[in-house]
């Protein structure tokens, strides 16, 4: 796998943890998609603002995939870090590769278990791990949609990410009170379409239109 993109890899992640979690990295079980009552942001996009202090989320936007009482979950969208073949991305998952073809990008999904590994695509493809979160979204944790994907027969539209964002009970509310994020709703070809360099500002430039 190689670094690709100059803003592609944190500043706190060396290459040499980059590389150390490709081969460490496992599937993380799926977690239940809570419906929003207005309350919660399940299923939008969470967007740091310029005053984000933390640098593991600066100038990110993530894709809410649970939010409700008990905490928040969600996956970076727009944090490219690394690309090369998908048979070795299988291989090192130990999982079959014959007949594999082409190339897949690995996205920094969050900094939470960064060996996690997620698949974020359209519900054209769904398997029995997969959750259904709603707006034509899905995320699956199984080898399976991978192994699916490499042989062109997999969700049409999809992110491979590791490690994911959290939040415990109000810690995300907290910290869009202060003002560190803001959300918008979901368009399935923002996440899956748009170059990941031009996420953030064109999150930003909707936010200005709606206010």
């Amino acid at each position: 796998m190689k670094v690709s993109g100059k803003r592609s890899l944190p500043r706190w992640m060396s290459g040499a943890v980059l590389l150390q979690l490709f081969f460490l990295m496992e599937w993380a079980p799926p977690w239940p998609a809570m419906a929003g009552d207005g309350r919660y942001l399940t299923g939008q996009l969470l967007v740091a603002t310029p005053e984000m202090s933390d640098p593991r989320f600066e100038q990110t936007v993530l894709y809410m995939v649970k939010h409700d009482e008990h905490g928040a979950m969600g996956l970076v969208v727009n944090r490219p870090i690394a690309k090369g073949p998908i048979s070795q991305l299988l291989k090192s998952l130990k999982a079959e590769s014959a007949g594999a073809s082409g190339e897949i990008i690995i996205h920094y999904g969050g900094p939470v278990e960064p060996g996690a590994a997620f698949i974020l695509h359209s519900d054209d493809h769904i398997l029995d791990k997969t959750t259904v979160v709603g707006g034509g979204i899905a995320v699956t944790s199984d080898t399976e949609i991978l192994r699916a994907i490499s042989l062109g027969k997999g969700p049409r539209q999809s992110l491979f990410l590791l490690g994911y964002a959290g939040w415990g009970p109000g810690q995300l509310e907290a910290e869009i009170k202060a003002n560190a994020w803001f959300s918008i709703p979901t368009e399935k070809e923002f996440i899956f379409g748009e170059a990941a360099e031009k996420k953030w500002s064109r999150a930003m430039d909707k936010r200005k239109i709606e206010l």
